[in-house]
């Protein structure tokens, strides 16, 4: 009988304490390559702190973490990145005073290994590369513009392009549509849908919920830093404790009803 495969991301008892609060508290759960795992729960649920903790920016108090195998929870940010873990963040990050392409750039050139010699002289191939990652969320013909002047939606693609720029195995994503409109969202679903067709891995927090269902193999719903549902989408709107705590009876009916005619809930 052969083993089982070891996972891309192992968590066991992960925990991370803020004073007496607990804001992860033994949180355990894998991610198979390719997969698609979405995390939803309330505010202050303590999702954001798990890819503070997973990305290495915040390390765990206890607990495991592990990249194939490999231990990562006493590892540095810039390791972690260059391990091929990739991340975006729930508010804009970008250099403002630079234009879209040299801000993937500067990912592409430094987001993949420790450089001997900083400064921002690049090769052609981490050219390409930041071209590549531009086109894929469809950024291209916005290469020249200043990050300054970017609307939010357009700000969100070009955290996913940076991240991407770095070549990463697993994407963190977090609330990629919050504060977008209803026709950004479904651009922004195509976009992802596109990522996971390149082979990447994505765990993604969001409370849309019918993006979080429709892009999901698998959901994750947090409350006080504990893991309350794991599995289907489809699973968690008849679960008892995550209708409670989050989703409220009316919302759990919609992404039921919308799952059923094929469509993911609003």
């Amino acid at each position: 009988m052969n083993a089982d495969p070891v996972p891309l991301l192992r968590c066991r008892g992960v925990s991370k304490y803020f004073g007496a609060l607990a804001a992860v508290k033994s949180l355990s759960f894998d991610v198979a390559a390719g997969e698609a795992l979405g995390i939803g729960g309330p505010n202050g649920a303590g999702k954001t702190t798990l890819f503070e903790v997973i990305s290495g920016l915040n390390p765990a108090d206890e607990g495991s973490i592990e990249l194939e195998g490999a231990a990562i929870e006493r590892v540095a940010p810039a390791t972690v990145c260059h391990r091929g873990i990739a991340r975006t963040f729930q508010f804009n990050a970008g250099f403002d005073t630079l234009s879209v392409r040299e801000n993937v750039l500067v990912s592409a050139h430094f987001g993949r290994r420790n450089r001997a010699w900083p400064g921002l002289a690049h090769d052609r191939a981490t050219g390409e590369l930041a071209d590549r990652a531009l086109e894929l969320v469809g950024m291209t013909e916005r290469a020249g513009h200043m990050v300054r002047d970017l609307p939010v939606f357009h700000r969100k693609l070009l955290m996913m392009a940076s991240a991407m720029a770095t070549e990463p195995r697993l994407l963190l994503m977090d609330e990629p549509v919050g504060g977008l409109n209803p026709g950004e969202i479904d651009r922004m679903m195509e976009i992802v849908l596109g990522l996971r067709e390149q082979g990447v891995t994505i765990i993604l927090i969001e409370h849309v919920m019918r993006f979080l269902v429709q892009l999901s193999d698998r959901v994750l719903i947090m409350h006080h830093g504990e893991s309350i549902y794991e599995g289907s989408p489809r699973g968690l709107t008849r679960d008892a404790r995550v209708i409670e705590v989050y989703l409220g009876e009316g919302m759990a009916k919609r992404l039921r009803d919308a799952m059923a005619g094929g469509d993911g809930g609003g």
